[in-house]
């Protein structure tokens, strides 16, 4: 039987290597490995697996390719027509981000309810010099945009530090204990007035784009947080300078941003209620998220070299 070629493009350590490889052990199926962070048009045309962010750009080099396993929860460029062939199976690392992402967004959350972000300004200066009052997470009102691994692990973290939750999800099904309230985006503009801190982990999608747009942020309480660490194009970057400059809101946290890197002339840079990270909030940067990423991929190798069915599939339809 010949055997696969699997291509491997993740920065790993030795043992995750090693890890990999023992999941291909005693398959069906015999396969070899090729662990790489830039792979070659000869090593993409040649192999049959690809584990990692193989560029769009260079799919079409994959003549041979069956199964691509991405290393990200998003996989919006792959789907788009004619990117990846009919026959090639996608699957995606849904739920390795949970943990660094929730973690993100309630640093945010907190940074923003007790002004750090312009107190950090005033370090800079020199200047010690009070902001004056403060907010709480503690009898805070947070809605949470998007309830699935990531959000609601956020939605978790906020009930348990005493914030009412109310969540938002694509179906009215299985509301969760950790969410007070649930409902769907459809009744968003007549309840997000109620909200302290609006917090988004959204998909890219036709009903998600610019969903943050003027209207909807003149519906947001007065005095409010917006933070946004699912996809940039949810938020419309003109009607947030807007409700900053008129004072609807208190401040806002952007993980994510439409365009991204956001160019070095926006105005919001200069803002100091607003927190700026580079889309930092995932990435590979917390060791736990590298080893969610590798048990998924891990067990589709298994899976897939057994001629089993593949977890975490990418509708494409």
């Amino acid at each position: 039987m010949t055997e696969k070629k699997v291509l491997v493009l993740l920065p790993l350590l030795e043992e995750d290597k090693e890890y990999l490889v023992s999941r291909a052990q005693g398959a069906a199926q015999p396969c070899s490995f090729t662990f790489t962070k830039d792979a070659s048009e000869e090593e993409i045309a040649s192999s049959q697996i690809v584990i990692g962010k193989l560029p769009v750009g260079k799919i079409q080099y994959a003549s041979e390719l069956e199964w691509l396993q991405l290393p990200s929860a998003g996989y919006d460029p792959y789907v788009v027509p004619g990117v990846l062939p009919a026959n090639v199976k996608l699957t995606c690392s849904t739920g390795a981000y949970g943990l660094a992402v929730s973690e993100h967004m309630l640093a945010s959350s907190l940074a923003l309810v007790r002004r750090f972000p312009e107190y950090a300004r005033r370090q800079a200066e020199h200047s010690w010099k009070p902001m004056g009052n403060i907010s709480s997470i503690e009898g805070s009102t947070v809605i949470v945009l998007g309830l699935g691994d990531i959000g609601g692990r956020y939605a978790q973290k906020m009930k348990a530090l005493g914030a009412y939750v109310i969540g938002f999800r694509k179906t009215d099904r299985n509301k969760p204990d950790y969410v007070d309230e649930q409902y769907t985006l459809d009744r968003l503009p007549e309840m997000i007035g109620r909200a302290d801190i609006v917090a988004m982990v959204l998909p890219a999608t036709k009903e998600t784009e610019k969903l943050m747009d003027s209207e909807m942020l003149l519906r947001m309480k007065k005095g409010s947080f917006l933070i946004n660490a699912g996809r940039g194009n949810a938020v419309d970057l003109g009607a947030l300078k807007e409700a900053l400059d008129e004072g609807l809101l208190a401040g806002a946290a952007l993980d994510v941003t439409d365009p991204e890197p956001l160019p070095a002339d926006s105005p919001l840079w200069d803002y100091e209620n607003v927190l700026i990270t580079p889309h930092v909030a995932g990435n590979l940067w917390l060791r736990q998220t590298v080893k969610n990423i590798l048990q998924i991929a891990g067990n589709n190798l298994a899976r897939y070299l057994n001629g089993g069915p593949l977890d975490h599939v990418v509708d494409r339809s």
